[in-house]
């Protein structure tokens, strides 16, 4: 069912119900009206009658002149033949009564209002005793009069509203038309899109209801874009990054087979080894990048098991440290004291501290040492050798960077994957050389907006 339909019916059953209920109010108040009126003039009648009773007045019983007939010529539009009065001696002898003021009942204990029934019919009576308790004055009406006044009044508010009703849903119809309109506009623009098109829907002159939707909206198309232009740029990456190692790899194999001698085989196969040692870790890099990038990642609200992850990153680097001749070393904080509090991804902050490890054993002088700390606020890794300039500095994190002058393989990915996992992890790189100057130090520490 269209929003539309949904709420036009929502007002057709909702606009009766409150509308009855008003008219029920309404009708208990003028019920309540007709009844005080009514009541005021059956008082003021019983006085009236009893200010004519004295001493001098007829004992034997009299009756007053009939109402006029309906249709009468003194009548008008009036019809009293619903009103009665009759008065009653303290014996409970009718003294004096009108036509109808026969029928109603003596009760010699009566005051006040009293509904009662009069020839099978419910009527209203007011009885009222005068200070000497010689006589007892009843001024009654029919209740059906009253009730005839009121249905009428009812009356009067329904018909106008039941023929008034159609044109209200109408009006209802056009008005809810009308309020969706902004919603038809953006749906049409919407279908007309083309699906590379990803600006943002202007919202400035939107309802207030849909500006919330257009917000939402727009992030989503900020959030598709920036996923766009990270896979272009990822498949950019990939295509450039690929081919010379492919080219060198394809050469490499023409070698291999057209190797005259085993002394020369031995060194094609060596060079094609090293060559695919290299794609495979530029491939691993890569998906690695891809991953942390995605933007599809585990929560990130698990504590930190520090131990666990050293000693598997520390693992993982251990053959290329050992073939380069690298002492491996970690230090831990004092005892009693917890080693860097962090929630995150166990996985991530694995591949994160593997790679600051990689980096730094891969450029590190071979038979030199590496060391990784983990302190209360901080973790390091640092290792020996020339210091890097500060140019070079700059450029680390660039992806597919490499600082020149050094042979081993690697693929210019790892500070870019440790930056972005830092920053998912509320924290920050740096960068520069050792305390004494010499080699390359990385820390890595909670950024100002995280301390």
């Amino acid at each position: 069912m269209s929003l539309q339909r949904r709420l036009l019916l929502y007002l057709l059953i909702c606009a009766p119900l409150v509308w009855g209920l008003a008219l029920y109010f309404s009708t208990q108040r003028a019920r309540h009206e007709v009844n005080e009126m009514f009541d005021t003039e059956l008082v003021r009648l019983a006085r009236q009658v009893q200010a004519t009773l004295g001493h001098g007045y007829p004992g034997a019983s009299a009756t007053l002149p009939p109402a006029p007939r309906e249709g009468a010529p003194d009548a008008g539009d009036s019809d009293v033949r619903d009103l009665a009065i009759a008065v009653w001696s303290a014996d409970g002898k009718l003294a004096l009564s009108d036509r109808e003021g026969v029928d109603l009942n003596f009760r010699a204990d009566a005051q006040g209002f009293i509904d009662d029934e009069v020839d099978g019919r419910p009527w209203r009576v007011y009885y009222m005793r005068s200070v000497d308790g010689q006589w007892l004055v009843a001024a009654g009406q029919g209740a059906y009069e009253r009730d005839e006044l009121v249905y009428g009044l009812t009356v009067t508010q329904v018909v106008p509203w039941l023929l008034v009703l159609p044109v209200l849903l109408a009006v209802m119809a056009w008005a809810v038309r009308a309020a969706l309109t902004p919603m038809r506009r953006l749906t049409s623009e919407l279908a007309h899109r083309d699906a590379q098109d990803l600006r943002p829907v202007p919202s400035a002159r939107a309802p207030a209801e849909l500006k919330p939707l257009l917000v939402a909206m727009n992030g989503l198309f900020q959030r598709i874009e920036q996923l766009l232009v990270r896979e272009r740029r990822f498949t950019a990456d990939a295509a450039h990054e690929l081919r010379t190692p492919l080219a060198v790899l394809a050469a490499q194999w023409d070698v291999v087979r057209h190797a005259g001698t085993p002394a020369e085989r031995r060194q094609a196969e060596e060079k094609l080894s090293a060559g695919l040692r290299r794609m495979e870790r530029l491939v691993t890099q890569m998906l690695s990048l891809s991953r942390v990038e995605s933007g599809v990642l585990p929560s990130l609200d698990a504590e930190i098991d520090w131990p666990p992850i050293v000693e598997q990153a520390m693992s993982d680097c251990l053959p290329l440290a050992e073939r380069r001749r690298i002492d491996l070393g970690c230090e831990w904080p004092p005892a009693g004291t917890h080693p860097m509090p962090l929630l995150g991804d166990g996985h991530l902050m694995t591949v994160l501290v593997r790679n600051l490890l990689d980096n730094a054993v891969r450029y590190a002088p071979e038979g030199s040492s590496v060391l990784l700390r983990i302190g209360r606020e901080q973790l390091e890794v640092e290792n020996d050798g020339p210091p890097l300039s500060a140019g070079q500095l700059a450029r680390m994190g660039e992806r597919f960077y490499r600082p020149e002058g050094h042979h081993e393989v690697g693929s210019g990915l790892g500070v870019s994957i440790v930056r972005r996992i830092a920053q998912l992890h509320g924290l920050e790189l740096q960068l520069g050389p050792r305390a004494d100057g010499r080699g390359v130090r990385a820390v890595l520490q909670f950024d100002a907006a995280h301390r």
